[in-house]
């Protein structure tokens, strides 16, 4: 670390609200260490698990010291360490998993981060858009694709309007597959369809599980991608065809669910539970290098629903906690 450098950064010491715990000011300046970039970023992503972490998802989080909250971000590298090239320096880039088994995140004018965690921004993508690919774009893709290719399967995205939910549909449909989206009002529905649903079904509906096997002509789904699992299960089970596959990344209004277990074994039904942090590192280079063609070619759209300065950080994580956010929220550093 640097000894006389400063930056401004947002950190908290202790466990507790947002309002409560998270301080902002000055902030020792990091150095690149050893196969890391410095990166001056413009751009941090606020997700739920952060805002989990600093509610005290984590227990042992504090134990090295205060912690600067949020693994996604996108900046410019500035400086590079030993044995990283020196032509890094200038590049665009966006960044995951700053914040996980290490102290500082992107909620600073600064990260120093390891140099594959930086991966190159095309010039034809924003910063806040960088924040946002991450946990919610690098998420949506392992659940469309850890369990094989899509092209011609029938897949159900619940919360298609979502942050990861709406990147899911996305790659599902670009991959060939024919997405049944759930929504529950009409500017998510629009949202759903424009991302490529072929069709939308209201997941408050009382049967909703029938609903979504009509809108697939009363034939069950290869695949289910949920943001609700536990709230979901019966129906992730009754629309799943034999030998199908259930790739959850939340349960938030059930996170202790009872398993049916002789129910879904009698389907050969696989369970998938994804979380960026835990992916095998060949399906973390497998999704940057299709993240980084769709961005080149314009493929994606993107959602960012709150874009508020980094001094706002209270209000940010305050937006996610709502559970009502159906874009991204990101903060603007520089």
């Amino acid at each position: 670390m640097n000894s006389n450098e400063m930056m401004r950064a947002a950190w908290f010491d202790d466990f507790g609200s947002a309002q409560m715990v998270l301080k902002l000011g000055d902030f020792l300046k990091p150095s690149a260490g050893p196969g890391e970039v410095l990166v001056k970023l413009h751009a941090s992503g606020v997700n739920p698990s952060d805002v989990k972490k600093r509610a005290g998802s984590f227990p042992d989080l504090l134990d090295a010291g205060p912690v600067i909250p949020n693994s996604d971000g996108a900046g410019i590298i500035e400086a590079v360490g030993a044995g990283v090239p020196e032509s890094r320096v200038g590049e665009r880039v966006w960044i995951y998993q700053a914040q996980f088994a290490r102290q500082h995140g992107t909620a600073a004018e600064y990260v120093a981060i390891d140099s594959s965690r930086a991966i190159i921004l095309p010039d034809n993508t924003g910063f806040d858009v960088g924040a946002c690919i991450g946990i919610p774009m690098m998420t949506a893709h392992r659940c469309v694709f850890a369990d094989g290719e899509v092209d011609g399967q029938s897949v159900l995205v619940t919360g298609g309007a979502g942050r990861v939910g709406h990147y899911a549909i996305q790659w599902a449909s670009q991959a060939g597959a024919n997405v049944i989206a759930s929504a529950s009002n009409d500017i998510d529905i629009a949202a759903c369809k424009a991302a490529g649903a072929s069709k939308v079904v209201n997941h408050r509906d009382n049967q909703f599980a029938t609903a979504v096997l009509d809108a697939n002509k009363g034939v069950p789904l290869d695949r289910v991608i949920d943001v609700e699992f536990g709230a979901n299960l019966d129906t992730s089970i009754n629309v799943c065809r034999v030998g199908g596959t259930i790739a959850t990344y939340s349960s938030a209004a059930a996170p202790n669910p009872k398993i049916p277990f002789y129910q879904m074994m009698y389907k050969d039904l696989v369970l998938r539970f994804v979380i960026v942090y835990a992916m095998p590192e060949s399906a973390k280079e497998a999704a940057t290098q299709d993240i980084q063609t769709a961005l080149e070619k314009n493929l994606l759209q993107h959602r960012i629903s709150n874009s508020v300065p980094l001094k706002d950080i209270v209000e940010a994580n305050e937006l996610i906690e709502t559970g009502k956010i159906r874009g991204c929220v990101v903060l603007k550093i520089n």
